[in-house]
């Protein structure tokens, strides 16, 4: 794989993450966006559009599991309960890697900014579906999945994501 030419698609309609590299797809991921759909406002909870880059990537090496919270692993590791004993949380796991919206005024700047609204391609909990619509506007991930994917792209990857 040639770092250069990688890059990811998401498909908000097929749950999917696809990693590229040019024309060839490499690997598919099952993934869950936005419960609220697509869209790109601050405070929509809502999956932006529109070409992305890897600005971040956070928690290399950490545990399968372990809790993020802006972006600082807390100590803990996910496990059994931790639903009940936390349920506002939105639970953030394992490896997250921070987009930044890359058109002006579509999901960079202003009130559309990727950035700023703290998305990310994370881990969550194993029981959380994939394949179904259920996050605040991230892209979740399998724990296995997402170290997968972590490993493969460097910071300054491109990210489409497509309705």
């Amino acid at each position: 794989m040639n770092q250069q030419t990688l890059w990811i698609k998401v498909s908000i309609r097929a749950q999917r993450l696809d990693l590229c590299d040019g024309d060839t797809l490499v690997k598919s991921y099952s993934v869950a966006t936005a419960k609220n759909g697509p869209g790109e406002v601050n405070g929509s909870e809502c999956t932006p559009r529109g070409w992305h880059v890897i600005r971040a990537k956070v928690g290399g090496g950490a545990k399968p599991n372990t809790v993020f919270v802006k972006r600082r692993p807390t100590g803990e590791v996910f496990a059994a309960g931790f639903r009940e004993q936390f349920p506002k949380r939105d639970w953030i796991l394992t490896r997250i890697l921070w987009l930044s919206g890359l058109e002006p005024g579509k999901n960079r700047l202003g009130n559309v900014d990727t950035m700023r609204r703290y998305i990310y391609i994370h881990g969550c909990p194993d029981e959380d579906p994939m394949g179904i619509p259920s996050s605040h506007g991230c892209v979740k991930m399998r724990n296995a999945d997402v170290i997968d994917l972590f490993g493969r792209v460097p910071a300054g990857t491109r990210v489409l994501i497509e309705a």
